[in-house]
């Protein structure tokens, strides 16, 4: 007999009853990180906490973004490895410290299941009794515990099988006999086809949870294949899980832990649903609270519900990176800058920032979607364009829907031969 598909009656929800409570708990994670985090509390100071309490008021408040947060830990590292972005100190309230590449440092605060990840992996067909290999790093970096916390919460036994030492590990499986799997897709398949090598039966094995990079349909066609269905989710070190995926298949549906927006790379504008932008995440994380925190990641919102019967939104899942930041003769130029050109003129529905050419020849083309283009808009955009970015750049101006869905602003389109 089958479990309940769910983890808990919060995921399927009215989904007003959901916003109202995420906008009640606003103001006083708000309010927690001003108080609790020296790092945030500084970029919020200005910030009246009592009166966030709208995804409006929300958008208004500063992004602090991954590409910064290196630099913002090392202004205060002397004092706090975490730059004061921790709000728990050592002890019995952190349990590990973990480090990404960079470095940035990582707390791991001692609540069960710390990075939320039990959702996913109950949504993954895991179940309490199970044993899970995971084959995320152990080392350094947060990801093994990511997991295996989730799983430990779940109910489930973990073999801690970390990276490498690929045939032990599939002797490990044929020996052990897990249910499934958690780790990247591409180490599966290694170690699927190590065992194939080997002539080893994993079919005990009938499932997995993969993260940590893109897992194509034509894999997940290629797991269905011998027995395995693979299902994906996204988490961060930063901020836990943030969506994960159903037997759907359809998006990824958001953690129920999370507060996601979707901006307009290089600011913090939200953008139309659909529309392809930058993942801002708010967490309500005690220990680690971080407030509009841009991953630097691209996806969309989709419309609807999951058709297993989870009311949260769902995004679209990884669509790329936000930081489009390129040098052109010898001059860094920014999505944000693109934004400040776009923002002088109000009837630009969309633009994008084409560099064309051979290194030491470059061209730059800034492509305006218009409805309805005023005269004179190409030539004072071209100033616009000098006086911002301090370069010489064309302007083309486009018809309403031309340009591209996909959240780049900057395309780099020169020859590096």
């Amino acid at each position: 007999m089958m479990s309940n598909p769910h983890y808990d009656a919060l995921e399927t929800r009215e989904p007003q009853e959901r916003e109202r409570r995420l906008m009640e708990r606003l103001p006083r994670q708000i309010a927690h990180v001003q108080k609790a985090s020296d790092a945030l509390g500084r970029i919020l100071a200005e910030v009246d906490a009592a009166q966030v309490t709208s995804r409006d008021a929300l958008a208004r408040l500063p992004v602090t973004r991954k590409s910064e947060l290196l630099a913002l830990q090392q202004k205060s590292r002397a004092a706090d490895a975490f730059g004061g972005f921790a709000a728990i100190g050592r002890g019995p309230l952190m349990r590990r410290v973990f480090a990404s590449p960079g470095t940035i440092y990582e707390p791991e605060g001692a609540t069960p299941d710390y990075w939320r990840t039990a959702r996913a992996l109950h949504a993954a067909g895991f179940r309490a009794g199970e044993l899970i290999h995971n084959s995320f790093s152990y080392h350094m970096t947060p990801a093994g515990s990511i997991m295996e916390t989730g799983a430990h919460a779940l109910g489930c036994t973990v073999f801690p099988g970390g990276t490498g030492q690929t045939e032990q590990q599939v002797e490990a499986i044929a020996d052990l006999k897990p249910e499934g799997y958690a780790g990247t897709p591409s180490f599966l398949k290694i170690l699927m086809e190590k065992a194939a090598e080997k002539q080893l039966a994993l079919s005990s094995m009938t499932k997995a949870l993969v993260s940590g990079e893109a897992c194509p349909p034509s894999l997940v066609e290629w797991f269905a294949q011998r027995g395995m269905q693979a299902l994906q989710c996204y988490a961060t070190a930063d901020l836990g899980l943030i969506a994960y995926e159903t037997t759907a298949r359809e998006g990824l549906v958001l953690d129920e832990g999370v507060l996601l927006e979707i901006v307009r790379p290089g600011t913090g504008d939200p953008v139309p649903a659909g529309e392809v932008g930058e993942v801002v995440v708010t967490t309500f994380n005690m220990d680690y609270p971080l407030v509009r925190f841009g991953t630097g990641d691209l996806s969309a919102l989709l419309p609807g519900h999951c058709p297993t019967g989870r009311t949260n939104q769902r995004i679209k899942g990884w669509m790329g990176r936000a930081d489009q930041t390129t040098k052109v003769r010898g001059m860094f130029v920014h999505p944000g800058q693109v934004a400040a050109i776009v923002r002088r003129f109000p009837e630009v529905l969309r633009a994008r920032l084409v560099v064309e050419g051979e290194m030491a020849d470059d061209r730059m083309t800034l492509h305006l979607e218009c409805a309805q283009a005023p005269e004179g808009l190409a030539e004072r955009a071209s100033e616009a364009i000098r006086e911002v970015t301090k370069l010489r750049g064309d302007v083309r101006i486009v018809g309403e829907g031309i340009l591209p869905n996909d959240g780049k602003v900057i395309e780099d389109a020169r020859s590096y031969k």
